[in-house]
């Protein structure tokens, strides 16, 4: 496997980019090579190194077992100064196979286009030359063998020919016999005339004609094979299924109160053994002690005091809950306050935003800034991994590893603004207790049964009722706010909120990793919201596809779309960067009314 270190004159890409779509293990075409980009521990060293200790403590749970020390790191960036040390990532060449660029004379007839199929060892400086020293281009070819668990390499195209193992080592070529490309028309065929195949036997799993995976990581290097029982799959190197990345990410919240750390600081030689709360009070009751902690609570000094042990104050909460506390608990707006640090949120006062449309919203608040930390995980092939409903990556989860002992994680911090939205928890209780809005979650969750079986694999669970209700409210008012606020809409991102002993809200957020997130845009339309709100519920009432979209079945077999309510292209669905879980779980009719009449929704324009 040849090396291709990715600087400056290879090729180049975002920082934001190497832990979205082209993280380690995923494929990237430069302008003159195809390659799989490399582990971390071919990454040059980064000194910028990303503090959000919230999400490090969720990110070290997720190991088997727990990792004890991790750090995040942004990726390497290029410098521009010529005289620095080169920094970047190493890639390495793949595929190894390649297919000439030339249709094949003798095959050629003007219906069969045959291109030959070539080693990289065959090539010379790039080319390809033939026994009458004619020197032929070729390009990389797009098929390769991938499986469930991220391994990836090359087809054995010869052993694929012949339909099983073979000594045979004539000239394979590559025929395209047809004119649409589909893969019933692409034949592996080799010289010697015993051995030819269709591609659409690789695509179909119940053959295993691809064999067994032999668990190649070839993105961490030579010799990182590991075990795997899994069957090989055909991959399409180009294909939106070849690399999903596993992400997780938190908000930045304020930091906890300084002069509590700084005082069990203090007495930590006193405290620092304590294991409940009669042992703290008899602690206290010691002249320095109780002279340094007067002013704190029993409880606060504990919470402080099991943080100081690496038992993270959030550690029993999720990702979000702790998020939605500190939103709902934002003060009340002032006329000349200004935002600073990481985080700054404020809430509008009820007569700003008040109207009849909004009477089961409770608070409305304005975030002025906003700080954004996520980090890469793992990666996937085939099928996405989400996080959960709450934020959280789901432990035991077999991802493919971005390194070959993990001691950082790639991250970036991204900072924006927003606008957050709580609606009132007994408002959506009684909807959610409505005979026809629980006739319509069986019919959801029977669209869902159905996708959950033919992905044995996954364990996405359906989120229930009152998270659908708010996704697809944020999607229609993504779209709304997109068109006045400044920002595209593929640059607005969203938070739900759908925890049942806390609450339920829709945060809607810019967040990108320079100043561009921060324009102001989305705080003014949330001083405008109740408009908003009301023009985005009258967007959700009609659909350019009704009334097909209103009345769409999530458990149509021939639809296939059994994870939509009434959502499609012409409505609800937007902008895969911007929805937090891969524009499923949607369903306007929840919503408002449709042409379907079905009586079920939450709001009502009037």
């Amino acid at each position: 496997m040849s090396r291709r270190p990715g600087s400056r004159p290879h090729g180049q890409i975002r920082q934001s980019q190497l832990l979205t779509s082209f993280g380690p293990g995923s494929m990237l075409d430069l302008p003159n090579h195809s390659v799989l980009i490399g582990g971390l521990d071919s990454w040059s060293p980064s000194s910028d190194e990303i503090v959000e200790p919230r999400l490090v403590d969720k990110l070290k749970q997720l190991f088997d077992p727990p990792l004890q020390v991790l750090k995040l790191y942004a990726p390497p960036p290029d410098l521009e100064d010529p005289t620095a040390p080169q920094t970047g990532i190493t890639a390495w060449q793949f595929p190894e196979w390649f297919i000439t660029q030339d249709v094949d004379a003798d095959a050629s007839d003007g219906v069969v286009r045959a291109r030959m199929l070539v080693h990289r060892q065959r090539l010379t400086k790039g080319k390809f030359i033939d026994d009458t020293r004619k020197k032929r281009s070729v390009i990389p070819i797009r098929f390769v063998r991938a499986c469930r668990n991220g391994h990836i390499g090359d087809i054995d195209w010869y052993e694929f020919a012949h339909g099983g193992k073979t000594d045979c080592r004539r000239q394979l070529f590559i025929e395209e016999r047809g004119t649409t490309g589909d893969l019933s028309e692409v034949w592996v065929r080799c010289e010697c005339g015993n051995g030819e195949r269709n591609m659409l036997q690789a695509s179909e799993q119940r053959l295993r004609a691809l064999g067994q995976c032999d668990g190649s990581r070839p993105w961490l290097g030579p010799y990182t094979k590991e075990k795997c029982g899994e069957p090989n799959r055909l991959l399409i190197r180009s294909a939106s299924n070849a690399y999903f990345s596993q992400l997780m990410s938190a908000i930045s919240l304020p930091d906890r109160n300084e002069n509590l750390r700084e005082a069990v600081e203090t007495v930590w030689d006193f405290i620092g053994e304590v294991e409940d709360l009669d042992m703290l009070k008899y602690e206290r009751k010691k002249a320095k002690v109780h002279a340094v902690l007067e002013g704190f609570t029993d409880d606060e000094v504990f919470a402080e005091i099991k943080v100081r042990r690496g038992q993270s104050l959030q550690q029993a909460k999720s990702i979000k809950q702790a998020e939605m506390e500190t939103l709902i608990a934002a003060k009340a707006e002032l006329g000349d306050d200004r935002p600073d640090g990481n985080f700054h949120a404020r809430t509008l006062p009820k007569e700003a935003w008040d109207a009849v449309w909004m009477k089961n919203i409770e608070r409305v608040v304005l975030v002025h800034r906003l700080r954004e930390v996520i980090a890469q995980v793992g990666f996937t092939r085939f099928e996405a991994i989400s996080p959960d409903i709450d934020g959280e990556l789901e432990m035991g989860v077999r991802r493919a590893s971005l390194s070959r002992e993990v001691t950082w994680l790639p991250a970036i911090e991204n900072r924006g603004e927003g606008i957050f939205i709580q609606f009132n928890k007994d408002a959506v209780e009684k909807w959610l207790a409505r005979d026809d809005v629980v006739r319509r979650g069986e019919v959801l969750e029977r669209g869902h049964r159905i996708w959950a079986e033919e992905h044995k694999a996954s364990k996405r669970a359906f989120p229930g009722l009152p998270y659908v209700l708010l996704h697809s409210l944020s999607h229609l008012m993504v779209t709304q706010v997109s068109l006045e606020c400044g920002y595209p809409s593929s640059s607005i991102r969203e938070r739900i909120f759908a925890i049942p002993d806390v609450g339920y809200g829709i945060l809607l957020f810019t967040a990108t990793s320079d100043a561009e997130g921060t324009l102001g845009g989305l705080v003014q339309v949330g001083r405008r919201i109740r408009d908003h709100i009301r023009d985005s519920l009258e967007l959700g009432e009609l659909c350019s596809n009704d009334p097909v979209c209103a009345q769409h079945d999530p458990a149509n077999p021939h639809e296939r779309r059994f994870l939509h309510g009434a959502a499609c292209h012409g409505c609800l669905l937007i902008s895969e960067t911007s929805c937090e879980h891969h524009n499923d779980f949607l369903d306007r009719a929840l919503v408002v009314p449709t042409v379907d009449n079905l009586g079920i929704e939450f709001f009502s324009v009037e």
